[in-house]
């Protein structure tokens, strides 16, 4: 399954007929969500990783979720042949991955506790590890929503779905392999997505 050029396709492809795009309504928030999201500075990110529902590229299983780190784009596959595909942030060159996954555990506005390999390339972060962790909110780099991804033997991938208090970054290799979405999208994809669901990176 090769999606980056299918994918780069329809980022630009708003012009090109036969493109299929469809605006999706945001997800309703809670109190909570609204509050935390009020408190992040606003940011339009560019029109080709807005949320949308497309013609699905991919072939995979309704419910499924599929990466394609090379143009940026999470699509999570809906029946009849579409999906909503979101921009995203995925790992840096050095740092990236790739593999299938699966969801076994959801959270809203997650603590976030730096991973060990995280802390060693990155000393300054050990105090978040001193300390617990950093709790969820406007300023944890977790957003709104995480999804935590395992292996098909139960064992922790450490990597995550998750929102992002750094809109700016949509549509980079940034990170250090988890997969970053705007808030809004973390929401919407959090209630789509079930746990137990099939994640596809590629």
């Amino acid at each position: 399954m090769k999606l980056g050029f299918v994918g780069i396709a329809l980022g630009v492809g708003f012009a090109l007929t036969g493109c299929y795009y469809a605006s999706t309504p945001d997800p309703v928030l809670s109190a909570r969500d609204s509050g935390y999201l009020a408190e992040l500075p606003s940011y339009k990110v560019d029109r080709g990783y807005e949320r949308y529902e497309v013609d699905d590229p991919t072939g995979e299983r309704p419910g499924t979720i599929i990466v394609d780190t090379k143009s940026k784009f999470l699509y999570f596959v809906l029946p009849g042949k579409k999906a909503i595909r979101y921009g995203v942030a995925t790992g840096m060159e050095a740092y990236g991955w790739t593999g299938t996954a699966y969801v076994k555990v959801k959270k809203e506005w997650p603590t976030w506790l730096p991973p060990s390999d995280m802390v060693e390339r990155w000393p300054y972060l050990k105090p978040v590890v001193d300390m617990g962790g950093l709790p969820g909110g406007p300023q944890n780099p977790l957003g709104a929503r995480a999804l935590y991804l395992f292996d098909a033997n139960g064992k922790d991938t450490l990597y995550r779905i998750h929102g992002t208090n750094e809109p700016e970054k949509i549509g980079q290799g940034v990170s250090s392999g988890c997969i970053r979405m705007l808030n809004i999208d973390a929401i919407d994809l959090y209630n789509r997505a079930p746990v137990g669901t099939k994640v596809i990176v590629e």
